[in-house]
């Protein structure tokens, strides 16, 4: 694929962005937020991101509306693909096979991506989708997705199984974002943006959900994103009170970490060891990174493969 210009234009200003020589690097101190790429370099629909197997992380919308690009650890960002025809992303997962599966919010999709043909196809459609937003993975590769309303503040819920069945899980909820399945694949965590709620979900036997309870209402802030590290551990985003809040598996808060702007939109574990945490920030139109002292579920399941 031939780079266009706005590509190289965008390739161009992150380059000034050099990171710094072996021999000048420090070990960062854990939960301490710094810039991985310069402030403006995004678009402010920013969204999404997920890493791959060698730590790379995939995010949407940076250079421009539709686009997905690769950054990697050092910082060094490239355009991956650029969706076609009306479809635009808003969410990333991988499956274990390498898959990139990306949450279509406006033509009601969830599509998949070839890693090495680049390829882009469609898995799953279904018309009766607001606009899927965020995605979550099982251990089985059983994708789920949240579903807001905005204009009405409700939101639905989605299963799509590996070979693209899309089955509705629930409907008339608040405003579904951020989506996580635990580390034993029998709990999913789903908040509601508006409302302030992070609630868990039972995952039945026949992939259905049960015993809903709330883990934790905030009383400020919105919510947005949330990934899991391998000890169950939620972080999740929270813009307009700019931090990432780390709960517990039982919904306490265990703490809050700055991201140097207002409006952290997702996250997710990256890095060599996995316990780099890349967060996608729409005030400053870029990535800040922070340091952890477990590495995130995806990470250790790449490790598993």
């Amino acid at each position: 694929m031939t780079p266009s210009r706005s590509s190289l234009v965008f390739l161009s200003a992150l380059a000034v962005f050099a990171p710094a020589s072996p021999a000048e690097e420090t070990p960062p101190p854990f939960y301490t937020a710094t810039a991985l790429t310069p402030i403006g370099g995004f678009t402010h629909g920013i969204e999404g991101p997920a890493s791959d197997a060698a730590g790379n992380v995939y995010a949407v919308n940076g250079p421009g509306p539709q686009t997905i690009f690769k950054t990697t650890p050092q910082g060094v960002c490239e355009l991956f693909v650029t969706l076609s025809g009306k479809s635009n992303g808003n969410g990333i997962r991988f499956g274990r096979d390498g898959t990139m599966y990306i949450a279509d919010c406006t033509e009601h999709n969830v599509l998949r991506v070839d890693m090495k043909t680049r390829a882009i196809s469609v898995l799953a459609h279904e018309d009766r989708m607001n606009q899927p937003n965020d995605l979550a993975i099982a251990p089985d590769g059983t994708l789920y997705a949240s579903d807001p309303n905005w204009g009405d503040g409700t939101g639905q819920l989605w299963r799509i199984d590996p070979h693209g069945h899309v089955e509705r899980l629930a409907e008339h909820v608040g405003t579904t974002n951020g989506i996580e399945v635990s580390p034993d694949g029998h709990t999913l965590y789903v908040n509601e943006s508006v409302q302030r709620n992070v609630w868990a979900y039972t995952i039945a036997a026949d992939g259905s959900l049960t015993e809903k309870r709330l883990l934790r209402q905030f009383e400020d802030g919105l919510l947005d994103g949330m990934r899991c590290d391998v000890d169950g551990n939620l972080y999740v985003t929270r813009p307009g009170k700019g931090v990432v809040t780390e709960l517990s598996p039982r919904g306490e808060v265990l703490r809050e970490i700055g991201v140097l702007g207002a409006k952290p939109s997702n996250l997710c574990f990256g890095g060599p060891d996995g316990c780099t945490v890349y967060v996608t920030e729409v005030e400053q139109r870029r990535f800040v990174q922070f340091r952890v002292e477990r590495p995130g579920l995806e990470w250790q399941r790449w490790q598993e493969k």
